[in-house]
């Protein structure tokens, strides 16, 4: 069997999203909305659809982890202005309760170090509650 296609139509083509000066394509596949990243602070954003759900139709862990690792990177970086971005080392998280609809991440650089950093991040719902809370340590690339 085989697939016809239009001659005349166009691939769609959108820019990739700038996450702070980085191109990072999984996150711009998940649609993250990259909000600011400076003075050691970071915010980002994203529609939980129902692809990034788990079994019980929250969000799942590791989607989770993912923006609380970007958050906490953007931070670190944003307090250096390094170019080249950072490494994660480790990172800890607590699942406080499920992350459901439009969700924040919000990232905090508690430590900056010539080399290692060390940051906090959260993610909250849409009534402003915690729903995951994680810390971790970030090493400038070099």
């Amino acid at each position: 069997m085989t697939s016809k296609s239009n001659p005349n139509s166009q691939p769609s083509f959108q820019e990739p999203t700038s996450f702070f000066g980085l191109n990072i394509p999984f996150l711009d596949h998940l649609g993250v909305i990259p909000e600011f990243a400076e003075g050691g602070k970071s915010r980002l954003s994203i529609q939980i659809k129902p692809e990034y759900t788990n079994s019980f139709e929250v969000a799942h862990g590791g989607l989770i982890l993912t923006l609380l690792d970007f958050a906490m990177a953007a931070a670190a970086r944003s307090a250096h202005e390094h170019s080249l971005g950072v490494i994660t080392v480790d990172m800890t998280t607590s699942f406080l309760r499920p992350s459901m609809g439009n969700v924040v991440v919000e990232g905090t650089l508690l430590k900056a170090g010539s080399a290692i950093n060390h940051c906090e991040a959260v993610v909250l719902n849409e009534a402003g509650e915690i729903t995951a809370k994680s810390s971790g340590t970030f090493m400038l690339r070099r």
